[in-house]
């Protein structure tokens, strides 16, 4: 199962960490697995490439962890969207996917 928790900071979303493999078929196969990865290698790129904006990353094996130190209101807009989509992933391929929020 894929974990993804999202972190807020004063209730705004600032950044997530994903890990795990989704288990819904053989890796390389997995569609639940390869629609989280691209999603989520998008809002990274987005957050940091395309908005220049300063986040700390870090990817390790099948983790990636992105926290901005400071809030922006784009990347919140991004944050929210990949939350969004990552709820209707776990809807459509349910028991692959788990989404917690917390307040760091």
């Amino acid at each position: 199962m894929i974990t993804a928790e999202f972190f807020k900071r004063n209730g705004k979303l600032c950044g997530f960490c994903i890990k795990g493999h989704a288990g819904f078929a053989d890796s390389g196969e997995d569609i639940a697995c390869a629609s989280v990865s691209s999603a989520v290698q998008l809002v990274a790129n987005t957050i940091t490439e395309c908005f220049k904006i300063k986040a700390d990353v870090d990817v390790f094996g099948n983790k990636i962890q992105l926290v901005m130190p400071h809030s922006d209101e784009n990347a919140e807009k991004v944050l929210d969207g990949l939350y969004l989509h990552l709820t209707l992933i776990s809807e459509d391929y349910e028991g692959t996917l788990k989404i917690t929020t917390s307040e760091v």
